[in-house]
């Protein structure tokens, strides 16, 4: 089992910048890869970017050159550096780790409004 906690949504305007965090516990040996997905109401979870322990990389073609995501020192923390952040980014942003027996866990989501 792997337990996985967001942080850092909140309140933004447009242009500015936010960091999220995710934190795994549990048996985070077993991951293979964490990512950052968001849904706004009515339509289904996307996925923003994600980085496998390997160190591959994906972005959806939205956040390109605006978004980072990174590891921290520890295997099981994520973070999203959003910069140039913008009304359309305005959703539920969650983190994900999925093992190499191709289990998926979610959080519970971190809320993230761009809003003038």
């Amino acid at each position: 089992q792997v337990q996985v906690v967001e942080s850092g949504g909140g309140l933004v305007q447009p242009g500015g910048s936010l960091r999220l965090s995710c934190a795994a516990s549990g048996s985070t040996f077993a991951i293979s890869a964490m990512g950052w997905y968001r849904q706004v109401p009515g339509k289904a979870r996307e996925l923003v970017a994600a980085l496998t322990t390997t160190g591959y990389e994906n972005y959806a073609d939205s956040v390109k050159d605006r978004f980072t995501v990174s590891r921290g020192g520890a295997r099981n923390t994520l973070y999203l550096q959003m910069n140039d952040l913008k009304v359309e980014d305005t959703a539920v942003y969650y983190c994900n780790a999925e093992t190499n027996a191709a289990r998926t866990y979610w959080g519970q989501g971190t809320q993230v409004t761009v809003s003038s």
